[in-house]
């Protein structure tokens, strides 16, 4: 693996979001770096992706190849693959076999991964990593819910995220408990009939028409998506 050249680590700042193009350096494709490139794209040289998911955080991959270099439109395309095929296959193999659909499949995980992780990293700075409904405050039992699952159309966008901790994320997806446009929690009626212990009084009941936290601006709870799904 190179590390001496400028061009072997892939920072995704420029990076197209959910593509796997990587865009030149500056505007001219026979820039240094952008040449540096297109040597390790024909050397197959395995190199190291940071994802940028919020400032100062980056997902990383190991190993991507420069799979191509478009002057015109000045980006070129990467491609992820496992470590293990660095030993199982020969340069040559590697540069000549047919695709056998393993790096796409492998591009296709690693993206995926990055989208969800990124989400959530923006989702629970938002929230100050809190539960919109609780307030807990322990990070490792935050999710970032969807608002529009990604299935029905929503995008991966804070207003389209609330941070809930596990058991109220859980009831969130399994519509126990709804959301108004207007902020307001609903327990759903059977639930909130219900007598059982503590939890189920305390843990889902007693939120019954209260208002969730409200992030600031642009990172508010979209009002329309919030209408969509109660």
């Amino acid at each position: 693996m190179h590390l001496n050249k400028a061009c072997s680590v892939l920072f995704s700042l420029a990076v197209y979001p959910h593509t796997e193009h990587y865009k030149y350096r500056g505007k001219y494709p026979n820039l240094r770096d952008n040449v540096l490139m297109k040597f390790d794209m024909h050397d197959q040289i395995p190199l190291i992706y940071f994802h940028r998911v919020i400032k100062g955080k980056y997902l990383v991959h190991w190993p991507v190849y420069i799979v191509g270099a478009d002057d015109r439109t000045l980006t070129f395309t990467v491609e992820a693959d496992r470590t293990d095929s660095i030993n199982q296959e020969s340069k040559a193999d590697i540069i000549f076999k047919p695709d056998d659909g393993r790096r796409r499949y492998v591009t296709y995980e690693m993206k995926q991964r990055m989208h969800q992780q990124s989400f959530r990293e923006k989702v629970l700075l938002a929230y100050h990593d809190h539960c919109a409904l609780c307030r807990l405050r322990h990070r490792e039992l935050l999710d970032a819910a969807h608002i529009v699952p990604d299935s029905e159309g929503g995008t991966p966008i804070v207003s389209n995220g609330l941070a809930l901790c596990k058991i109220h994320h859980a009831a969130f997806d399994q519509n126990i408990i709804g959301i108004t446009p207007d902020y307001i929690i609903k327990i759903r009626d059977d639930v909130l009939n219900e007598i059982d212990g503590p939890m189920l009084k305390h843990g889902l009941q007693g939120f019954n028409d209260q208002r969730i936290y409200v992030p600031r601006g642009i990172n508010k709870p979209n009002r329309d998506f919030l209408a969509f799904r109660y």
